[in-house]
C-alpha cells in the first residue's frame, strides 16, 4: 500500500481550484516549476543558512502544498488539454531536483550522516528513473513502493516537525536514513519487476 494509491481522492479535493486555474489561464508547466523552484530554494537556504530547527517546519507545511501543486499540474495537462513532450521532461526532472533540494538540509541534523542522506538522495532519484523507464519496456510508469515519492514527502515531513519540536533525536535514530535507503532500493526492484511482468503480460 502507497499514499500514491491516495491520489485520486486528493485530486476531487482538487479540482474546483484546478478550474478555476485555468480559466485564469494557469498552465501545467508553470505550475511544475513554481513548486521547484520553490523547493530548491527552501532546501538551499535551510541547508546554507543553517537557520534554527523551528525552520524545519517549513518542510511538512511545503511538502503538503507541494504534493497539492504536483496534483495540481497533473490535472491541468490531462484534463485541460495540457500535455506536453516539455511537460513529460519537466514532470519527472522537477520531481528529482526538488527532492534532492528539500531531503539535503537532513545532512546538518545529528545523528544523521550526511553519507546515508545523500545515499537516499541519490536513490530517490533512481527510483523515479526506474518509475519512468516502464513505458519503454511496454510497461506503463511505474509507481511502485514501498517507498515512493508521496511515502517519501510523508516521512520526511513528519521527521521535519519531529526535528522543528525540538524533540531529542535518540543514537539508534541514526539508523533511520540506512533503512529508508534500503526501503527505496526496494522500490527500485519493485518498480523494474512489475515494469517486466506487465510487459511480459502484455507480450503474450
Amino acid at each position: 500500500m502507497s499514499i500514491y494509491e491516495l491520489k485520486p481522492r486528493f485530486q476531487a479535493l482538487l479540482r474546483p481550484l484546478v478550474v478555476r486555474l485555468h480559466a485564469m489561464g494557469v498552465t501545467a508547466n508553470q505550475v511544475t516549476l513554481a513548486a521547484c523552484v520553490v523547493s530548491v530554494a527552501l532546501g538551499l537556504w535551510l541547508f546554507f543558512a543553517a537557520p534554527s530547527l523551528a525552520a524545519f517546519a517549513l518542510i511538512p507545511a511545503w511538502m503538503f502544498l507541494r504534493m497539492a501543486f504536483n496534483a495540481i499540474d497533473g490535472m491541468l495537462a490531462r484534463e485541460h488539454n495540457q500535455q506536453s513532450k516539455l511537460g513529460a521532461f519537466l514532470n519527472e526532472l522537477t520531481d528529482v531536483v526538488s527532492d534532492a533540494a528539500l531531503y539535503l538540509p537532513f545532512a546538518l541534523v545529528a545523528p544523521f550522516s550526511p553519507f546515508w542522506v545523500g545515499t537516499v538522495i541519490v536513490l530517490a532519484g533512481l527510483s523515479e528513473f526506474a518509475g519512468a523507464l516502464g513505458p519503454t519496456v511496454g510497461a506503463s510508469r511505474r509507481y511502485d513502493g514501498p517507498l515512493g515519492k508521496s511515502d517519501r514527502a510523508f516521512v520526511f515531513g513528519a521527521l521535519g516537525l519531529y526535528v522543528a519540536l525540538g524533540w531529542p533525536l535518540a543514537g539508534w535514530t541514526a539508523w533511520l536514513m540506512p533503512l529508508l535507503a534500503a526501503l527505496v532500493a526496494w522500490t527500485i526492484v519493485n518498480r523494474i519487476r512489475r515494469a517486466l511482468a506487465e510487459a511480459d503480460a502484455a507480450g503474450r
